[in-house]
């Protein structure tokens, strides 16, 4: 029995002393990419060239219903907001803010208008959380250009 707890215990070790050696970079790599290609593939979905289209300002009236902020302006919001942090998330440019940014618009798409989808949102919150805490890693402008120098 002691043999199969220690042979259990050298294999949780050894799996982690390989984690150890993933570089942060990569890590941060990905929570930068995977989230930037939802937000942009949604933000391609509501405008053609650079006008809005019609069934974007659709769902803001109808489906997705935001206090406060008037359908109009919520869109083009959201369609800019979609187009601009993915760029700089991927560039690894001012990431910490647009990692705010983008899990504070997860926040919102979560509490007003798809809140059962928190599994898919609990998803990029963590990604965004992660170059919150972090950073963007190495490889990135942040870094490359001395604006984040925690992030190496």
């Amino acid at each position: 029995m002691f043999s199969r707890t220690s042979s259990l215990s050298n294999l949780i070790g050894c799996v982690n002393a390989l984690g150890e050696h993933l570089p942060y970079s990569l890590v941060a790599l990905a929570a930068r990419l995977l989230p930037a290609i939802i937000f942009w593939n949604s933000g391609r979905t509501k405008v053609e060239g650079l006008t809005l289209k019609p069934s974007a300002l659709f769902l803001f009236e109808n489906e997705y219903a935001l206090p406060v902020i008037p359908p109009e302006l919520a869109a083009r919001l959201a369609a800019t907001a979609e187009h601009v942090f993915p760029i700089l998330l991927v560039l690894g440019l001012m990431t910490r803010f647009s990692a705010l940014a983008l899990l504070g618009m997860t926040a919102a798409i979560q509490i007003f208008v798809y809140p059962s989808a928190w599994q898919t949102h609990g998803l990029w919150a963590v990604c965004f959380l992660i170059l919150i805490a972090r950073g963007p890693g190495a490889w990135s402008l942040d870094a490359m250009l001395g604006l984040d120098s925690r992030s190496r």
